[in-house]
């Protein structure tokens, strides 16, 4: 074989082998879809706990990772059943804090309906002179009520939830109803409703930036589905052999 045909065979041989994108080791996203560079992280005056169910922090979309790496003061703890995490009560047991959990339900205060007496409403799920912390559940709809139903610690916490004002922009995960928030939206619409209650400016839209680094995670993945389906079938996008830990 003369070099020419080697030459020839080689690069067909590589216009068909499967590429590998290089993945950020903060966003979990590849390289060219990295979001880190959107994110400002601000203190919402909320000590926000993002626990998430082990699936969902196997996923590269997950929103409940990205609202952590914007807030200040946040955590994430992976789980199912929290009845014995000792991170989750210490939280609760702590007495510098007042802890609810963001979750709908009959017995939550429902923060949208109670907007006109919305101090009330902060004062009923919030003790006074203690640090506000909010848990959020990570996970979809179904093993979201599993993880609080197995949690004993947390079932028994306080209950805020709110009327979502408007669909949820998730348009590349499936929601069970358009009203539907992913973890971050919900974490948005909650300094939306309590910041100015807990000393944080609402008013200067730092919050928004939730919004901005959704955006563009959405905007982004949309664009790889749409590329993926121009592209010929002979070249196909795969995740790289080193894959990031679980």
């Amino acid at each position: 074989m003369d070099i020419e045909t080697y030459r020839q065979r080689r690069e067909e041989q590589e216009k068909n082998t499967a590429k590998y994108r290089e993945l950020c080791w903060d966003c979990r996203q590849p390289t060219v879809g990295c979001y880190c560079s959107t994110i400002k992280m601000f203190d919402p005056k909320i000590k926000f706990i993002v626990l998430i169910h082990p699936v969902e922090e196997r996923r590269r979309i997950a929103t409940g990772r990205m609202s952590h790496q914007c807030l200040i003061n946040s955590e994430l703890i992976a789980g199912q059943d929290y009845s014995h995490n000792k991170r989750v009560n210490d939280i609760i047991d702590n007495p510098e804090y007042s802890s609810v959990i963001l979750y709908p339900g009959r017995n939550s205060v429902n923060l949208t309906a109670d907007r006109g007496l919305l101090s009330q409403a902060a004062n009923r799920v919030f003790l006074p002179n203690k640090t506000p912390v909010v848990f959020v559940i990570d996970g979809t709809w179904a093993t979201a009520g599993k993880m609080v139903r197995q949690s004993s610690n947390l079932s028994h916490l306080p209950r805020i939830c709110f009327t979502p004002p408007a669909p949820s922009q998730f348009r590349v995960r499936k929601q069970p109803k358009p009203e539907c928030y992913s973890t971050i939206e919900a974490i948005h619409h909650t300094i939306e409703l309590l910041g100015e209650k807990v000393g944080f400016p609402t008013q200067d839209r730092k919050h928004d930036n939730l919004l901005e680094v959704f955006n563009k995670l959405v905007e982004t993945q949309i664009q790889f589905v749409q590329e993926a389906y121009d592209s010929p079938r002979s070249t196909s996008y795969r995740r790289p052999k080193n894959r990031l830990p679980s």
